[in-house]
């Protein structure tokens, strides 16, 4: 039996899902969108031949229920929701920092609720998406949320306890590269090169990095050494790199940004 899925608060990273699950071969018949703004869900609409409904519609008539509006607004999409959804609905909220409880408290009892948290790379079917279970949710329903987002890249299952670190490190995640890319991109223009060629430098040598990281097995470590010649430029980079405290500064800026995950569970805006 076909079963349809709605994309609520359809934003960057909801459209991003949408397109990749229509490229995995969903049936944009079975695809439902809603947005707060009538033109957006027009957009949508023309963009993708899905149909564009109402938040209430959507919770009525689609089996799956994917929710990817801001922490700040879920509180309100819920109370919105909650006359119209059946506790027999799966429910994925997409929300940094919010927990399966606090949807199902909101929701009928019973309802199941997965949790997942992906990031910026679904744009181009790069993702991680870190799934996890709420009370009522089962292994199939795990697997549902998997075949929904292994349209934009690869899902991790993991305890809910662990959603505040993979947040920090993953969803948070591609902004360090960015910022490290920004960094060394100054580095190079300082050095001399013009800002096309230093740029183009450093992300062709972050490519070809982390193809290495993902396909050779290898441990990091062992990696970075194969680049590190005795007495060569490479170490007294590296040097440099750790008498500024570049790993220290790490480390705090993901309790940093777990910390905040954290917060936004409680409620703290």
């Amino acid at each position: 039996m076909t079963q349809k899925v709605a994309v609520l608060g359809t934003g960057k990273i909801g459209e991003a899902l949408l397109s990749g699950m229509i490229r995995g071969g969903w049936a944009p018949a079975d695809l439902l969108v809603t947005a707060r703004r009538p033109e957006r869900a027009e957009q949508l609409r023309a963009r993708y031949g899905v149909e564009a409904v109402s938040n209430a519609e959507a919770a009525k008539s689609a089996d799956t229920l994917i929710l990817t509006v801001k922490p700040q607004d879920m509180g309100t999409l819920l109370d919105e929701l909650a006359p119209h959804v059946p506790a027999d609905r799966l429910v994925i909220s997409g929300a940094a920092g919010i927990p399966t409880a606090f949807v199902e408290e909101r929701l009928a009892a019973g309802t199941p609720v997965v949790r997942v948290m992906t990031n910026t790379p679904a744009l181009v079917d790069e993702a991680m998406s870190v799934i996890s279970a709420g009370t009522h949710a089962t292994g199939a329903h795990l697997t549902r949320a998997e075949e929904i987002f292994s349209g934009v890249g690869k899902t991790l299952r993991v305890p809910e306890s662990q959603q505040d670190a993979a947040t920090a490190l993953s969803g948070s995640g591609p902004a360090y590269f960015f910022f490290l890319v920004e960094a060394m991109t100054d580095a190079g223009i300082l050095l001399g090169l013009p800002r096309d060629k230093a740029h183009d430098l450093i992300v062709q040598a972050a490519i070809g990095a982390a193809v290495m990281l993902r396909d050779s097995g290898e441990h990091p470590v062992k990696l970075r050494e194969n680049v590190t010649s005795p007495a060569g430029t490479t170490i007294n980079a590296i040097r440099e790199l750790e008498n500024h405290g570049v790993r220290a500064a790490m480390l705090a800026a993901l309790e940093a940004a777990r910390d905040r995950s954290r917060e936004l569970a409680s409620g703290n805006s």
